[in-house]
């Protein structure tokens, strides 16, 4: 049996089966030179990103390190910036644990930025010891819904507790949604069932969230439409449960005088 657990008040999941697999998505090493280039001086969170990871590594000993899509950020090109720090990385990490990547949008010319020792997964996704992995910009292969669990990514998912103002920062979410099956026969032409999804949070603090209690306002990929978002269970990183998130949407409408 695998099973899939929160590391307590830390983005980052641990899958429990005949291996165990610390899960972290989004790391999006490179940010700051998109944040740069707008005008905002922000320094690069690659080291605090490697020493966290470091520490839960050797706290938790896992036997892989699965980076579950966009561990660089710029498109389309490579910065300065993600040439230097994205091998000194992975290479650090590739010291300490067994590293994998599943492809995310952000990806491009990574295999040329990793280490020959990381072993990068397409984008479609993987079925690891039970675990079905994708990072959620694109279809997975319909094989990755056969697995015992699920796990995406690239929502970057956030809820915002606002008052009456509706000031208050999105705080990064868990969220655990049913799958969708009209979504998936829409794309697949058949008949496609199986467990619930976790979807990840950004690794990195400063890709922020995209707040869940409020409708998309741009196109997120087909994820939205693999799983029944509204359907979906929403958990802070302290292990809050918020409920579904149809009912968060319910109640920061009340707050924030939407529902009048």
């Amino acid at each position: 049996m695998t099973i899939a657990r929160p590391i307590p008040s830390e983005p980052l999941l641990l899958v429990e089966g005949g291996e165990r697999v610390l899960v972290a998505a989004d790391l999006h090493i490179g940010i700051e030179h998109q944040l740069w280039l707008g005008g905002a001086s922000v320094p690069s969170q690659s080291g605090k990103m490697l020493e966290g990871l470091a520490a839960r590594l050797e706290e938790v000993s896992p036997d892989r390190l699965l980076l579950l899509g966009d561990v660089k950020h710029n498109l389309p090109w490579n910065s300065l910036q993600e040439k230097t720090e994205v091998p000194a990385f992975l290479k650090s990490l590739s010291r300490v644990a067994k590293v994998e990547i599943v492809v995310g949008n952000h990806d491009v010319g990574i295999s040329h930025l990793a280490p020959p020792e990381v072993e990068i997964h397409p984008a479609t996704g993987v079925v690891i010891d039970g675990a079905g992995y994708f990072h959620g910009h694109t279809w997975p292969d319909s094989s990755v819904f056969e697995a015992e669990i699920l796990v995406a990514s690239h929502l970057h998912p956030a809820v915002r507790l606002a008052d009456r103002i509706g000031s208050a920062p999105p705080e990064r979410a868990w969220v655990r949604a049913p799958l969708s099956p009209e979504g998936l026969s829409e794309e697949y032409g058949r008949k496609i069932s199986g467990p619930e999804v976790t979807i990840v949070p950004a690794y990195n603090p400063l890709c922020g969230g995209y707040p869940l209690d409020a409708a998309f306002r741009e196109e997120r990929g087909p994820l939205p439409r693999i799983v029944r978002l509204d359907e979906g269970r929403v958990y802070l990183l302290d292990g809050t449960d918020l409920g579904r998130l149809q009912r968060v949407r319910a109640i920061q409408a009340k707050m924030t005088g939407r529902g009048r």
